[in-house]
């Protein structure tokens, strides 16, 4: 066996990223991932699509993570969905009243999601949207992109990422609104229609 000298951070070769799941399965679900908006909260809408691969196949084991602000634009401050209680450690989930702003959800066997959440407001020069993290089998690395709602075409249209977007691949990041507070966003990691996905620095 070979051993590696890492007492100083320059000897060390970087380690590779490994490939996602589907075993990851066991830890990440959580009962609820998807209601992120309170019972019965009025401003509810519902988010919703499929994610799909390379050949336009439906992923059953993939996972979307969704986070947004309140509808005034601000960021929530209160505690994350994954409470515990704290004497026995045992899982006590969101509340119901306060909303995080954050959830997870795990598709189904026919690639579907869905969630639950309160429309975003603006923040700063943006239109408002939900940022979306994706993991996937066959992903090294878990990709991020936008969900943005349509109904304030002004905002979209003055939006800086969108803005720099041609309308085919600017398409890709827009909601398309299914009536009484539905949008679908579906998930295409690449191929025909393959979702803008961002890079951070």
């Amino acid at each position: 066996m070979t051993k590696i000298d890492t007492s100083s951070p320059e000897s060390v070769l970087p380690t590779p990223s490994h490939t996602v799941g589907p075993f990851y399965g066991y830890a990440l679900p959580f009962p609820g991932g998807g209601d992120i908006a309170p019972v019965g909260h009025p401003e509810t809408i519902t988010v919703q699509g499929y994610v799909y691969d390379g050949e336009g196949r439906p992923l059953p084991d993939a996972f979307v993570e969704l986070w947004g602000p309140d509808p005034d634009g601000n960021l929530p401050q209160v505690d994350g969905s994954i409470r515990r209680d704290p004497s026995t450690g045992g899982y006590l989930g969101r509340n119901g009243v306060e909303f995080t702003g954050w959830g997870r959800i795990q598709t189904d066997v026919n690639g579907h999601w869905y969630a639950r959440t309160l429309r975003p407001g603006a923040r700063g020069r943006s239109a408002p949207h939900l940022s979306v993290c994706v993991f996937a089998r066959g992903l090294l690395v878990h990709l991020f992109t936008r969900v943005y709602l349509p109904g304030d075409e002004s905002a979209l249209a003055t939006d800086p990422l969108l803005a720099r977007l041609e309308p085919s691949r600017r398409d890709t990041l827009i909601a398309a609104e299914g009536g009484d507070g539905t949008y679908r966003f579906d998930i295409r990691l690449q191929g025909e229609g393959e979702t803008v996905f961002l890079e951070f620095q």
